[in-house]
């Protein structure tokens, strides 16, 4: 979810200009006869979605109308949408793949550190047994909301924000999770995710509005 949502913050923003600013300076100590360098070469800018706008589900018998409302509502809130969605990091959101997973990633590492930077791409939310949570248990979903780990116990990088999501009340979790089983199970298989290092075959966007031109 969202998480393992996806404009870049001010922060983010700042720290990355502050970077550039110090490779101007550094470029300008050198001899002229050596390129420039230039980290974002390799990227083009680009608008992501800032909300997927929630389903409306078919409710099951024993399914809580106002509770799957109140979940739909804080999904839409939270931007799980955003990056959960495929097509929405770089905002042409696929709605009929609407939080079934994103098919583009999300690099989380330095990109004026490390040309191959490790990729995370956001999983399928919904209730498919294959490719999404289908076989997950509402207590396996609320974990991954609360402390970021799936099933098997594997930790999610900071990109899935859920140590933001730790304060949730046990309202709102049970909410989403609702809203979260009641979607249409939707067949999508994201790519694995790629550590820092390795290449990726699969696109990815970095700080949420970079996308590799080498992968488009």
């Amino acid at each position: 979810m969202p998480p393992e949502t996806a404009g870049v913050s001010g922060r983010s923003a700042a720290t990355l200009g502050v970077a550039a600013v110090t490779i101007v300076l550094i470029a300008g100590c050198m001899s002229q006869s050596e390129p420039r360098y230039e980290p974002l070469a390799d990227y083009e800018q680009v608008e992501p979605a800032t909300s997927v706008a929630p389903l409306n589900p078919e409710l099951s018998i024993d399914a809580d109308p106002v509770q799957v409302k109140q979940g739909a509502y804080l999904v839409s809130l939270l931007g799980c949408g955003t990056c959960h969605t495929d097509g929405a990091l770089i905002g042409e959101p696929d709605l009929s793949r609407r939080l079934a997973g994103s098919r583009i990633g999300i690099a989380y590492s330095n990109p004026l550190q490390n040309e191959n930077p490790g990729v995370v791409f956001p999983a399928n939310l919904t209730p498919d047994p294959d490719t999404g949570i289908g076989q997950w248990t509402r207590a396996d979903i609320a974990t991954a909301i609360l402390h970021g780990r799936d099933p098997s116990g594997r930790q999610q990088v900071g990109v899935m924000p859920w140590r933001s999501y730790a304060g949730l009340t046990q309202d709102d979790l049970q909410a989403i999770t609702a809203y979260l089983v009641s979607l249409p199970p939707v067949r999508n298989a994201v790519p694995d995710n790629v550590a820092v290092g390795q290449i990726s075959e699969a696109p990815f966007v970095h700080f949420g509005v970079y996308r590799s031109k080498a992968l488009r």
